[in-house]
């Protein structure tokens, strides 16, 4: 992969091992400038990536995060030794030098979403709408599974639940099958786990291709394995240090989700909303116009069914939209309504199968779609009606909603 704009390296070290690893990695230009000098090269080599050593003081830091983060676009910032306290822009790596072998991959992963977020911008007629879309910070929309059961996962779960959504796991077991059905912005794992089963999990992770560039935070002492997970980082400390540690690239995973939602949606033409996936209200009226009217013409059967989330946050709500369109059949289509229910149109299925399938649905969301009220339980009302003879679009969806309006009554 090749990058037109180099890659800084703050250092006041002439012989950085930093310098010297990114070099050896055949990185695009990789170039160095002294500490007190880094803010002018920022503003002349307009870098590609921004890689801080060890030893630069906190004040300095800050500073140069707070050139870097309005830059377009992206510039991911690295910082390599320092601990806690971080501005929001700036991703931890470990000061062990034998890991400066993993520092590459990290930038290369950072650096794919830098690409990511040019296409955007090039694609989009007004570059104006992405920074709609992206201007709130993306851990506002984030979802990370926590895996535990020592005494710190409680502590790790309130703190991480005051900045994103969390989906808990007691066993190795319940992770997996929240890996499988949705999409995670990073992994926390916690104590209660031994050396092995943390490398094996560790294995799977890295075997496979959809989690290997995960934020994965492991706030236990390292295991002896390696591993291609440019995202690793362990922790040993409290739960603020291993939240602290686990943010920025969290951040930095939600925003490559945001940006590929984006390029989704600009693929089907604007059909898609970039937030859920699922189509757009518009685009769902048009397509459910034609669908009813293929079904009557040719005798099949068409399906309905309607999820309402009561008492779930723009988040939530979001999340359980993003569940759906991950788990539903190629031939269905759905959308997520300004009133904050979801529609699913279940194509060539009967009201049986269609019940059955918004079960399924329900359940998922049930079990893995979280509020940011920790006490709140998502617990979607689902109605589901199927079209009769003659009916119009306009017919089945009014009955759909009284069905659910007659179930809040009683």
């Amino acid at each position: 992969m090749s990058y037109h704009a180099p890659v800084l390296v703050v250092t006041d070290d002439e012989s950085s091992p930093t310098l010297a690893a990114l070099t050896d990695a055949g990185l695009s230009a990789v170039l160095a400038s002294s500490w007190p000098e880094a803010g002018d090269a920022i503003g002349r080599l307009r870098p590609s990536a921004v890689v801080v050593d060890s030893g630069m003081p906190v004040a300095a830091l800050e500073t140069l995060a707070r050139r870097i983060a309005p830059l377009q676009p992206y510039v991911p910032l690295i910082a390599i030794g320092t601990d806690g306290g971080l501005p929001e822009n700036v991703m931890p790596f470990s000061a062990d030098q034998r890991d400066l072998i993993h520092l590459a991959p990290r930038l290369r992963a950072a650096l794919r979403v830098r690409t990511l977020h040019a296409t955007a911008m090039r694609r989009l007629s007004d570059p104006g709408d992405l920074a709609d879309q992206s201007g709130n910070d993306p851990l506002q929309d984030a979802t990370v599974l926590l895996i535990g059961r020592g005494a710190v996962y409680p502590s790790l779960s309130v703190a991480l639940g005051e900045r994103v959504g969390v989906v808990g796991a007691l066993s190795i077991e319940a992770a997996a099958k929240h890996l499988n059905v949705r999409d995670l912005d990073g992994i926390v794992l916690a104590e209660g786990f031994s050396p092995r089963v943390v490398d094996a999990f560790l294995t799977v992770l890295s075997e496979d291709t959809r989690f290997r560039n995960l934020p994965i935070v492991v706030g236990i002492p390292a295991p002896h394995g390696s591993f291609e997970l440019p995202n690793l980082e362990f922790v040993d400390g409290d739960a603020a240090r291993i939240v602290g540690a686990a943010l920025p690239l969290v951040r930095q995973r939600a925003f490559e989700a945001q940006l590929a939602r984006t390029l989704a949606s600009l693929d089907a033409g604007g059909l898609l909303d970039p937030r859920t996936g699922l189509l757009t209200e518009a685009a769902f009226e048009r397509d459910f116009a034609t669908a009813v009217y293929q079904a009557q013409t040719r005798g099949e059967g068409l399906s309905v069914a309607r999820f309402v989330l009561h008492r779930a946050d723009r988040r939530a709500v979001n999340d359980a939209a993003r569940i759906i369109s991950r788990l539903m059949r190629k031939m269905d289509f759905g959308t997520l309504q300004t009133d904050g229910s979801l529609l699913v149109v279940f194509a060539a299925t009967d009201l049986r199968n269609a019940q059955a399938i918004a079960r399924r649905l329900s359940s998922v969301i049930r079990q893995t779609a979280h509020s940011a009220r920790r006490e709140a339980r998502i617990d979607p009302d689902v109605s589901v009606a199927t079209l009769l003879p003659d009916e119009s679009a306009r017919a089945i969806l009014t009955r759909v909603v009284q069905q659910d309006r007659r179930r809040a009554a009683s």
